[in-house]
């Protein structure tokens, strides 16, 4: 008779329990591994509009690096109340994409690029976004036909946009929409000044809250910049439909760093 046979019953259940303990321990570092990273390094997050565009389009799987400007509350999941401010601050610069928690509930992710920083005053005139009384660099691009979220086609103007050492695409419909002429902004103290680069479709800084826009972002709101595209697919793309995370896949877009 073999050693494997004479194993008496109490000690193949003890066994048993033994290897179950392992999976769950194996299975509880991981996810501590995991939690880890994303307090602390990167974070996934799908881009659910068009309000980026043509930079993020919706159904973009973008990366965001947590550590870029340090960390708050609101780099933690669920944003608990444990520290106010940042830890090992880093100044964003004028230009970066970033997400950050919508200040009027203090939970929904947004993302939009950062035009104004703490002092600053801000004014769009003409569709045109001015920065301490300077027109900020753009080259007109000409005119492009673009499908909007609402399922039809219209036309827009294309402008090349420089802030810093960023360089990118705007989408503007025009030069009198409601938000293309505005008042002075004056940027507070720890506070930051957003906008989509889809000008006429975005609900940013240049909307005041209980206007369901954004308004001014406080510095502790900050959760990350975004670096890259990893994936993307159509908004026709279904987790239930396997098929199309094939036929529905932006193949183009993979692995493109965000400017």
């Amino acid at each position: 008779m073999t050693e494997a046979a004479e194993m008496k019953p109490a000690d193949a259940e003890k066994s048993a329990a033994q290897e179950v303990v392992e999976i769950v321990k194996t299975v509880v570092y991981a996810l501590l591994i995991a939690l880890v990273l994303r307090i602390l390094l990167f974070q996934p997050f799908t881009i659910p509009s068009g309000s980026m565009e043509p930079t993020l389009l919706e159904g973009d799987y973008i990366i965001v690096s947590k550590y870029s400007y340090g960390y708050s509350r609101h780099s933690i999941p669920f944003s608990p109340d444990l520290f106010e401010g940042r830890i090992f601050e880093r100044p964003p610069e004028r230009g970066d994409i970033i997400v950050f928690k919508l200040p009027r509930d203090g939970r929904t992710d947004y993302i939009k690029r950062l035009v104004g920083l703490p002092g600053d005053r801000i004014q769009v005139r003409d569709g045109a976004v001015h920065v301490n009384g300077e027109p900020m660099t753009r080259k007109d691009l000409g005119v492009s036909a673009v499908q909007t979220d609402y399922g039809f086609t219209r036309q827009v103007k294309r402008y090349l946009e420089t802030q810093g050492t960023h360089t990118y695409t705007t989408y503007d419909y025009g030069p009198d929409g409601e938000v293309d002429n505005t008042d002075v902004f004056i940027v507070p103290e720890d506070h930051y000044f957003f906008m989509g680069d889809n000008r006429d479709n975005s609900l940013d800084s240049r909307v005041p809250p209980e206007s369901q826009g954004v308004g001014m972002v406080p510095a502790e709101n900050l959760v990350g910049k975004a670096q890259i595209i990893l994936l993307s697919w159509h908004p026709e793309a279904a987790l239930f439909k396997p098929w199309t995370w094939v036929t529905e896949a932006r193949p183009s877009r993979f692995f493109n760093l965000l400017k």
